[in-house]
């Protein structure tokens, strides 16, 4: 599901939507990099888009935001204190002291390792995954299988941005997830 279809948040949607801005080869040569840091720069659109986060989640009894490092970290704890919840950053390794759970994952321009803390998340807590953005869906199901090997239920997955075309929405199905997006981007390939 996508944020505006029936909900009357169409304006705020456009508003997010008009700050973002794409950056030509970045990481790497022929990857179109959706930026979200013009949209931080933007303190109504920032707004906006936690308060729409907020709206959804606010009475599905979330314990847990769990933030995928580095952009999730810039929306989740708003969100989870909003909702009186946990905030769990969920970091790349060697960034967390102490002792952690790691899930390898491949996605689309590499590999790479998400680590959380043993006990972050108690067994039966309700979790919702945040990021910036969903392309090919494994950094999110990397983020799903450590709260659920924890014992954590995963609510949904929500994110700023999805990129249709790379499927990440149909990956997070096949996993048993529904997503949560603000915002569709559909664009040209680099040549």
């Amino acid at each position: 599901m996508s944020a505006g279809e029936n909900d009357g948040s169409a304006d705020r949607i456009n508003g997010i939507k008009s700050t973002l801005r794409v950056v030509p080869d970045f990481p790497k040569p022929g990857i179109l990099f959706l930026d979200i840091t013009t949209l931080l720069l933007d303190p109504k659109a920032f707004k906006d888009t936690i308060d729409l986060f907020v709206e959804r989640y606010k009475q599905k009894d979330i314990s847990v935001v769990a933030g995928i490092e580095a952009r999730g970290f810039m929306f989740g704890p708003a969100i989870a204190l909003a909702i009186g919840a946990k905030f769990v950053p969920l970091r790349k390794p060697k960034k967390l002291p102490g002792e952690v759970i790691s899930e390898k994952y491949v996605l689309e321009y590499g590999t790479d390792c998400l680590e959380m803390h043993v006990g972050a998340v108690e067994p039966g807590e309700r979790a919702l995954v945040i990021d910036d953005l969903v392309a090919t869906g494994g950094t999110l199901c990397a983020a799903m299988n450590l709260l659920e090997r924890a014992g954590a239920v995963v609510v949904e997955c929500a994110c700023v941005i999805e990129v249709p075309d790379l499927k990440g929405r149909e990956r997070l199905r096949l996993h048993g997830k529904p997503l949560y997006v603000l915002i569709e981007s559909r664009f040209e390939p680099t040549s």
